[in-house]
């Protein structure tokens, strides 16, 4: 990663010990609260668990996982789109992921994947080449919005189901270790009324950080989080997936 000590938390910070949605509404709207502390859950949880070796971040943005993988892998290639209004000084390459990737072959040893995949115009092409450019054995973690409004305009192409997800990890050459939805209907109603209510004058602001506050605590209550679990097979707000690159026949070990 390029100019890594000018690297500063973004949309993801540290409170308390635990990986959260950064309250700076530049960073994260008031109404995507929920929905990034839930993916801030999962990379707190899984990476320091599956995080290793050379570490790829496809679409990086600000990189705002790096301090939660930094101490778990020997360096990490940062590679995003150019955006030439904003420049990113933490990228590595600059490359459209819709195209192969100029990166080597089986180079990386994890590979994050966040909130990118609905912005591909060729996701089975980015799989093939996430395949190619990862170790045998290497981990990938992503996630991807399903109940969620249209982001990042006009380059927002698709929702994935889980068995679309897992059909493109089988026939990329990954094997699913985790494949969960994220949330159910409490966060999808939080997020779509809070994103309604934070337009409307004087009191939207407020309210819409009461709901995201209120059922980010309803759904760690017991109550809370069987009604998101069990809603949550039909009505998925997102997914996460984590999934392990399968050995090739030429490299595997005997």
């Amino acid at each position: 990663m390029n100019d890594k000590a000018q690297w500063k938390p973004s949309k993801f910070v540290y409170r308390n010990g635990r990986l959260r949605a950064s309250r700076n509404p530049k960073e994260v709207g008031i109404g995507s609260r929920l929905m990034a502390d839930l993916i801030a859950q999962f990379y707190d949880t899984h990476l320091g668990r599956h995080a290793k070796g050379h570490l790829l971040d496809l679409g990086c943005g600000k990189v705002p996982f790096y301090e939660a993988y930094r101490a778990h892998v020997e360096d990490n290639t940062c590679v995003d789109w150019d955006n030439s209004l904003h420049k990113n000084i933490y990228l590595d390459l600059s490359a459209d992921l819709n195209e192969p990737l100029p990166l080597e072959d089986r180079k990386f040893d994890t590979i994050i994947l966040s909130d990118v995949l609905e912005h591909i115009r060729e996701p089975r092409l980015l799989w093939r080449e996430m395949n190619r450019v990862m170790a045998d054995n290497g981990t990938l973690l992503l996630n991807v919005p399903f109940y969620y409004w249209l982001h990042e305009l006009p380059h927002d192409y698709f929702r994935y189901t889980k068995y679309a997800l897992a059909a493109m990890a089988d026939e990329s050459g990954f094997e699913v270790v985790k494949l969960e939805p994220l949330g159910g209907v409490p966060e999808i109603l939080t997020d779509i009324l809070s994103k309604i209510l934070v337009g409307v004058p004087i009191i939207g602001k407020i309210t819409a950080k009461a709901m995201q506050t209120s059922t980010g605590l309803f759904i760690k209550s017991g109550l809370g989080k069987k009604i998101s679990r069990k809603t949550a097979k039909k009505f998925p707000f997102g997914y996460v997936l984590i999934a392990k690159k399968i050995a090739s026949p030429a490299t595997a070990k005997v």
